[in-house]
Order: C-alpha cells, then sequence, then structure tokens
C-alpha cells in the first residue's frame, strides 16, 4: 500500500500514513506533520496517545514514501449503485481499505476487508470512496468486484451491530 509521494510537507500540515506493519496493512492513520528530517517525517497521530502517557499523542518517524496528503472526503450516496466499489471505512480511529459487498439498508453497507478476510457492517457516515495518490493527483480507484469470504457478516445481528457502529 506504500506510495510514492514527491510532495514536500510542511510542519503542522495534515497528513494520512500508510501503515503498513502486521495487522494493519491497508491501513491510513491521520497525522500532523511535526518536523522534516529529509527522508522521513516526524508525525503526530491525531487518534493515538502514548501508551505510558495518555495525554501525550502518539509521534512517531515515517519514511517520506509514506505519507501522503488528506485525501477528498468523498462520501458515498445512499442512492449510489455501490456493490464493488473501493472504499474506506473509518473503523477504531483509523481508515481501513476494502471493497462493499452488498448493502443492508439506505445506511448500512456490508465492507469486505481483503487483508484480514473479514466483512464488517459499516454506516454510511463512515465511509469514503477511496482514492490513490499518484503523480502528485488523487485518483479514484477502479471498481473491484469483492470476493467471497468465508467470514460473513451475520444479518441477525444488525440490531446489536447498529447500536455498536453508532458509537464510532
Amino acid at each position: 500500500m506504500a506510495f510514492q509521494s514527491k510532495c514536500t510537507f510542511q510542519i503542522g500540515d495534515a497528513v494520512e500514513v500508510c501503515y503498513n506493519s502486521e495487522g494493519f496493512l491497508g491501513s491510513y492513520w491521520e497525522a500532523t506533520i511535526v518536523a522534516n528530517m529529509g527522508t522521513n517525517y516526524l508525525v503526530e497521530y491525531k487518534h493515538f496517545v502514548e501508551e505510558h502517557d495518555e495525554s501525550t499523542p502518539l509521534r512517531e518517524t515515517v519514511k517520506v514514501k509514506e505519507v501522503r496528503p488528506l485525501p477528498p472526503n468523498i462520501v458515498p450516496s445512499r442512492y449510489s449503485s455501490l456493490k464493488g466499489q473501493r472504499v474506506d471505512a473509518f473503523l477504531n480511529d483509523v481508515w481501513w481499505v476494502g471493497t462493499i459487498s452488498r448493502k443492508i439498508d439506505s445506511d448500512y453497507y456490508v465492507v469486505f476487508f481483503e487483508n484480514t478476510g473479514e466483512e464488517i457492517a459499516c454506516p454510511l457516515s463512515k465511509l469514503r470512496f477511496h482514492m490513490n495518490w499518484v503523480n502528485e493527483q488523487w485518483v479514484p480507484s477502479m471498481k473491484k468486484r469483492a470476493p467471497v469470504s468465508s467470514k460473513r457478516f451475520a444479518p441477525y445481528s444488525l440490531k446489536g451491530r447498529r447500536e455498536q457502529l453508532s458509537a464510532l
């Protein structure tokens, strides 16, 4: 999921970091540039804090190629045909890349995450169309048919799931 970033970001710029370590492949973390160190940036994450001091935002040194500007937040319409569309889903304070596999109702869609093989019901308000940062431009992701998963979302738990998701 790494990409080439030719942009030079300034201190204070809002960015996303493509986090590719195990368990986080295909995730984008919102951050702010704290320092430009040539081939690396020091970033401060928007939604995460230091383990030893929860009042201190988490800071980390990341490679320049793992940083991109914030993408346009193009929210899918409840009236759109979204099956097979690549989206980013905001779950646990991180944007995760997935593919819409089906619609539950006008406000909830099931998103398949290729990296984990899981499907999760997501409210439309927590989805945005996936965009790729290519040659300093935002390019819409191509539609892709969702593969079949062995870990299907169970529709019978929708009522409880909505209550859990409304907290997101």
